[in-house]
């Protein structure tokens, strides 16, 4: 039988359930992170298409020219009310729906998760095949699940369209790694021999 080397550990059937468990957490993660990128995106363009007509509309509406027009002219004056009229229900539209605090929750979020999946990929690929025994890597794993329970319980909820768009582009390689290419080079250089500074 071979001997082991320093660093290496035999893969225990414990050791197999808590990778296999760490890399669901990996997946999970990866999946909730991207989907609150996509919604924080989404309502940052929200609040770019309300809030700007809102400022160039109120700008227009509160010029000196514009109002000396609207007190010769009937009709500018009639534009004048509409456009006020266009300013309040966009405002009302962007207080009800508060894109800002929406954009910022879900990146929080997004952050979070990114933390966490990164911890999870680490406690896997390094740290279940160091010396630390199997009792000691579930309860580091079980530490990992209780931080998504508390991410997932104090996050808003991913929308729909959002989580459809994050799984597509995790589909399509947006997560990947080169370093996970299998046509990537070695991470570490293939040990050579270096000649002899001996004579033969």
């Amino acid at each position: 039988m071979a001997e082991m080397t320093t660093g290496e550990r035999p893969a225990s059937k414990a050791l197999e359930e808590i990778i296999r468990e760490a890399k669901r957490l990996e997946e999970s993660t990866l999946y909730s992170m991207k989907g609150h990128h996509v919604a924080s995106n989404g309502w940052s363009n929200r609040n770019l298409w309300l809030g700007l007509p809102v400022v160039v509309i109120s700008g227009l509406v509160g010029a000196t020219t514009f109002s000396q027009y609207a007190e010769t002219y009937p009709a500018v004056k009639v534009v004048a009310g509409l456009f006020s009229v266009a300013v309040a229900v966009l405002s009302g539209i962007t207080t009800f729906l508060n894109p800002n605090d929406k954009e910022s929750a879900h990146l929080s979020a997004a952050h979070g998760f990114d933390k966490l999946n990164n911890d999870a990929r680490l406690f896997w690929s390094v740290d279940c095949w160091q010396e630390a025994s199997d009792v000691v890597l579930t309860s580091q794993l079980k530490e990992l699940v209780e931080r998504k329970n508390e991410l997932n319980s104090n996050s808003p909820q991913i929308p729909s369209w959002a989580y459809k768009k994050a799984k597509a582009g995790i589909i399509a390689g947006e997560a990947k790694f080169e370093v996970d290419n299998p046509d990537a080079p070695a991470a570490l250089p293939h040990q050579t021999t270096l000649p002899s500074d001996k004579p033969g």
